[in-house]
């Protein structure tokens, strides 16, 4: 990771369809066992919720409407000069179904799971707060403080 001058922004989906959370890998060629909310960068001139649906059908195939932000979270590798701020937004299912042969064109997705909440009980996920936060009702946007990335 290159040395930033200012913090990243970044959009990720918290998509529950049928009792179950969508998740991604979060590192690519399997460095890691570590997931996350699918989404990514922010683009300049597009909406957030605009840049979140580009995100998600990119590294998912799914079509998504989104709704409220429901989390702000932040993580920096302080070694390396990295910082970013991700918005979570509630999001619904829209049209598709994971398959086994979609290509993520940036080449980092390459795990797409529906995990139930025992299953994320289980699982190694950042934010820390998402698995708190991923089934609950809140409708008032939560802030989890800086976390030093891992892998």
């Amino acid at each position: 990771m290159s040395q930033t001058k200012y913090p990243r922004l970044a959009v990720r989906a918290i998509l529950v369809h049928n009792g179950k959370l969508l998740l991604v890998n979060a590192w690519p060629n399997g460095k890691s066992d570590l997931l996350c909310a699918p989404g990514g960068g922010v683009e300049l001139h597009s909406a957030l919720p605009d840049n979140l649906k580009r995100e998600i059908l990119e590294e998912t195939g799914l079509e998504i409407s989104v709704g409220p932000m429901c989390l702000v979270n932040e993580f920096h590798d302080p070694d390396h000069g990295f910082h970013q701020v991700e918005l979570f937004f509630r999001c619904t299912l829209v049209a598709g179904n994971l398959s086994d042969d979609w290509t993520d064109p940036e080449g980092i997705v390459t795990d797409r799971h529906w995990v139930s909440p025992e299953d994320l009980a289980n699982l190694r996920v950042k934010p820390d707060s998402l698995k708190r936060h991923a089934f609950s009702a809140w409708d008032i946007p939560l802030y989890d403080p800086l976390e030093r990335i891992v892998t």
